[in-house]
């Protein structure tokens, strides 16, 4: 493996993480025991990994019908959901029911809604050429990581550094699509 794939697969597992990161806060914000951490943390991770497979996969197809269209539909995916992240980052939720995310639906929906993601980091992995096993075990690992990192912090950071991390995830995400669209249309991927 290159440096350049290193740096690469680091740049795509910390965009990640941070989204998970933010939501881990929010979570720990309540406190939860010490067994529903461990829960929460192997679902984000699992969430994370099987949507980057699953976007890897219809990376695939797509590849096999669009040729060389389908990296810039992997990457244009990336931009729409930092795009996304951003614009969710910058709204108003106050108002929102809260959503028990430590077990049940709640852990569903929240492991469902920080992977979406990942859907489209799996569709666009094929097209930065790195390999795929290393970049889901260190997305793995950073998800782990940053789960149990904003569910200890949780409690003493609150809000404020919530909302900031999923802003900066989505502006993160959104860079690198932009950065891979530019590497790609220039071939020095």
């Amino acid at each position: 493996m290159t440096v350049a794939s290193a740096i690469k697969i680091v740049v795509i597992a910390f965009s990640l993480a941070l989204d998970v990161f933010a939501v881990s806060i929010g979570v720990g914000v309540r406190g939860i025991p010490r067994r529903a951490k461990v829960r929460i943390g192997i679902a984000f991770a699992s969430a994370e990994i099987t949507m980057n497979l699953l976007g890897a996969g219809l990376g695939i197809v797509a590849g096999r019908y669009l040729g060389e269209l389908a990296g810039y539909l992997g990457f244009v995916a990336l931009v729409g959901v930092g795009a996304y992240m951003i614009y969710e980052a910058s709204r108003d939720l106050e108002d929102r029911e809260p959503l028990d995310m430590s077990s049940g639906w709640g852990l569903f929906v929240a492991s469902a809604s920080i992977s979406l993601d990942s859907l489209g980091i799996g569709f666009s992995i094929l097209y930065i050429k790195v390999p795929i096993t290393i970049s889901l075990a260190v997305i793995g690992a950073v998800s782990i990581a940053a789960t149990a990192l904003g569910l200890s912090l949780g409690r003493a950071l609150g809000k404020r550094v919530e909302d900031r991390a999923e802003l900066l995830g989505g502006i993160l995400l959104l860079l690198t699509g932009a950065v891979f669209i530019a590497l790609k249309a220039l071939h020095l991927d």
